[in-house]
């Protein structure tokens, strides 16, 4: 599978996330409507974890004569992390941030001081983790793994 600078895998991909999509709103009992096909396609297209309120505010941008309210947002935000369209990132306080859950199996460093979140894979971490689980017993269906700390850019500040 080529990657996602791949324009016409990219397009049948976010087709697929559409039908997937207008299927889970149907046997919810929810219309399809064009501010929800926006907001999917808005997680699509972002390279970034993003918290409902960030989301909402990039869609205004994007679409200012669309009235997309922050209730739908949540509301659907929370229907496609349901059935793992969307994974999030819980922050505690400062609430959740998500991103599409299609994309390859990858970790989470996150900066408790700025909030930024770095993306890794790493061979070995996945090698152990299944070996953990097979020594243990356990049969691992998914995990995620977050690493918490200080990133670069703030190390430096608090040098300075």
């Amino acid at each position: 599978m080529s990657h996602s600078n791949d324009f016409n895998a990219k397009t049948i991909e976010y087709e697929q996330l559409l039908e997937d999509f207008k299927k889970l709103l149907k046997k919810n009992g929810l219309k399809f409507t064009i501010q929800r096909e926006v907001i999917l396609e808005t997680l699509y297209n972002s390279d970034e974890h993003l918290t409902p309120e960030a989301l909402h505010k990039k869609i205004q941008e994007n679409y200012p004569d669309l009235k997309t309210g922050i209730a739908t947002i949540y509301r659907t935000l929370g229907l496609l992390e349901s059935e793992e369209i969307v994974t999030s990132l819980s922050f505690g306080a400062q609430g959740k941030k998500y991103e599409l859950g299609a994309k390859e199996h990858h970790d989470h460093m996150i900066c408790t001081e700025c909030g930024s979140i770095t993306e890794f894979v790493d061979e070995e971490i996945e090698k152990r983790q299944h070996a953990i689980a097979d020594k243990l017993g356990f049969q691992m269906k998914d995990h995620s793994m977050q690493i918490y700390g200080v990133c670069a850019e703030c190390q430096k500040k608090s040098h300075t």
